[in-house]
């Protein structure tokens, strides 16, 4: 039975780098947990990497080695949220990003998920062209999804992909009249090149 987009759980990770490859680790997480798209449950952490980060991450994030020094170790706070995220599909904004991280960390404790990840940035690649930038600032501005203005930090941004995310089953019910897309559905458009996406979808509101 196909799964509901809007029943997922939005994270973001923040980190020390861009490469678990080359070492670099996890220093917060921050998860929403929706269920048909009311937020049912939140998971935001910070966590020790075990050495310091650099300037540019303090002032980039706000999450300065101070506040990581007293923070509960990488194993311990990604072995709670492994817990957290069992039996959900997952969603975050560039999600190979994240996803990256969350592979990395959950294999260093051996634990391991089910559930299969979406990404916002490609959805909305497909679903506005019209849009210069599909950072996700930028889609909340171009959006007018209603922010606090924190960006960088992981609760903050797992919050605005979770509101960007129903803009976007927003846009599919008004544009195509589908009104309760698929996990699988938003996993297809983002893998669909941009210009067979009209077609495709058209397709899919006749089913």
């Amino acid at each position: 039975m196909p799964s509901s987009a809007d029943s997922i759980i939005v994270l973001d990770f923040e980190t020390t780098g861009l490469s678990p490859q080359q070492g670099d680790r996890a220093i917060e997480i921050g998860a929403v947990k929706l269920h048909q798209g009311e937020v049912i449950d939140r998971f935001q952490s910070l966590m020790n990497p075990g050495f310091r980060v650099s300037g540019f991450i303090e002032g980039y994030t706000g999450i300065t080695n101070n506040m990581l020094r007293s923070a509960p170790s990488c194993a311990e706070v990604m072995d709670q949220f492994a817990d957290f995220i069992q039996g959900s599909n997952l969603l975050a904004h560039n999600a190979s990003f994240d996803q990256r991280f969350l592979d990395a960390e959950l294999a260093l404790i051996r634990r391991d998920y089910a559930g299969k990840f979406a990404c916002s940035l490609l959805v909305s690649r497909r679903l506005h062209q019209e849009t210069s930038s599909h950072k996700l600032g930028d889609l909340v501005k171009y959006h007018q999804i209603e922010n606090d203005g924190v960006f960088h930090r992981a609760l903050a941004d797992a919050e605005m992909t979770a509101r960007l995310w129903q803009v976007q089953l927003d846009a599919l019910k008004d544009k195509y009249a589908i009104s309760q897309p698929s996990f699988e559905l938003m996993a297809k458009i983002a893998k669909t090149p941009k210009a067979s996406i009209e077609q495709m979808l058209r397709k899919e509101a006749l089913k």
